[in-house]
């Protein structure tokens, strides 16, 4: 049985703190969140933690930001029960339903089913809503496409509801890979292929679009191989950042061609979409 220490988040602003102290807790090694009306709780497993691992997390020495925490051990967590009680489904544009099997269809569109197994809270909503926003209005018919970090695979999921075929979803994450094969097979899914592996995997592969849904410093780590793995008059979507990142997230892409064509933001957060 996992030994975990919960760390309970009092946050205020509530947005956009929560989702930029979650996108680093993750980052440091947190495994799953549980947000809340007061902020959020972040759970790390006991042998992952360390007296330090708050040390570098930016968003708690921010000054507009006021963050406060107490920590427990606990012996297990219910992940399941966890998720049912705090996933919200999502909705994109009137056109777009992501949601898991208990919540009720809203007969979009499009109807995405996922089952996260452990909460991950809201944390990845913003970044996933802006990707699909870029998605919808692409061509994706007969497109080869990869979504690199698929995490539950929505948008590769996505991609192929919108006609793209074959599709590569990749994750270095061991659980991610798994969940990813069950929604693409919830989803009855025809064309995409899972991998767990890192951008390694990417050797003499062609795409017409990629998805890289990240963070920061593994997108700069990236994008040359994004970059040689384009088609000609290819497209490229990064998000998993803030908008201040943007310049040196374009000075890297540029390095290679990339044209940035368009940015969506939403809460600090940003989807950015390239062309070569």
């Amino acid at each position: 049985m996992s030994i975990y220490i919960a760390f309970h988040f009092k946050v205020s602003p509530l947005q956009p703190a929560t989702e930029i102290l979650i996108a680093e807790l993750g980052y440091a090694g947190f495994e799953s969140f549980v947000e809340n009306e007061d902020g959020v709780t972040a759970y790390i497993q006991k042998v992952e933690y360390c007296e330090t691992i708050l040390d570098d997390i930016f968003a708690l020495k921010n000054e507009e930001f006021q963050i406060s925490h107490t920590q427990e051990e606990i012996a297990q967590v219910n992940w399941n029960s966890e998720w049912e009680k705090n996933f919200q489904p999502i909705q994109v544009d009137d056109l777009v339903s992501i949601r898991a099997l208990f919540h009720e269809n809203p007969k979009l569109k499009y109807d995405i089913v996922i089952e996260p197994k452990m909460s991950f809270g809201t944390g990845h909503h913003e970044t996933t809503h802006m990707m699909i926003q870029h998605l919808l209005e692409l061509d994706l018919q007969n497109k080869k496409v990869l979504d690199m970090g698929c995490g539950t695979g929505i948008l590769a999921i996505f991609a192929e509801m919108k006609g793209a075929k074959p599709i590569d979803a990749i994750d270095i994450d061991t659980w991610c890979y798994e969940n990813s094969v069950e929604n693409c097979e919830r989803n009855n899914c025809k064309h995409i292929s899972v991998y767990e592996g890192d951008v390694s995997l990417l050797i003499n592969k062609k795409y017409d679009v990629i998805i890289a849904n990240i963070n920061r410093n593994i997108l700069l780590s990236d994008i040359k191989a994004y970059a040689n793995c384009l088609n000609e008059n290819g497209v490229l979507l990064l998000s998993g950042f803030y908008q201040e990142d943007i310049p040196v997230i374009d000075g890297e892409a540029s390095k290679y061609q990339m044209k940035l064509n368009k940015i969506i933001e939403r809460n600090n957060w940003v989807a950015v979409q390239y062309f070569i």
